[in-house]
């Protein structure tokens, strides 16, 4: 079953030139691994500090192998370096068809 995930990020102030450079290289890579299904990236108007990835997964199987990938060196990004707070993952499936 096809899933949905959120990454909720809060960016430092300071970063907020080069967060999309660094974003869009590091999404790069989340795009071309096997399963993904596409990302949007979503940041607030009334605070751009804060961003929301929504990412969407062929399988939760798939997911949690690219998180486990992004957590090795080969797949470590500079995304951390961004953060001003922990980012939140949370998952969601479809539960009703409209």
């Amino acid at each position: 079953m096809a899933i949905t995930a959120h990454l909720d990020l809060t960016l430092k102030t300071e970063v907020l030139d080069t967060a999309p450079d660094v974003l869009r290289e590091t999404l790069v890579d989340t795009r071309a691994f096997d399963g993904c299904l596409g990302v949007d990236v979503l940041v607030e108007r009334e605070n751009p500090t804060h961003v929301l990835v929504v990412e969407r997964w062929a399988s939760m199987e798939q997911d949690a192998a690219y998180r486990a990938w992004r957590a090795t060196e080969e797949g470590a990004s500079g995304l951390g370096a961004l953060l001003a707070a922990p980012p939140t993952l949370t998952h969601f499936e479809t539960s009703f068809e409209a």
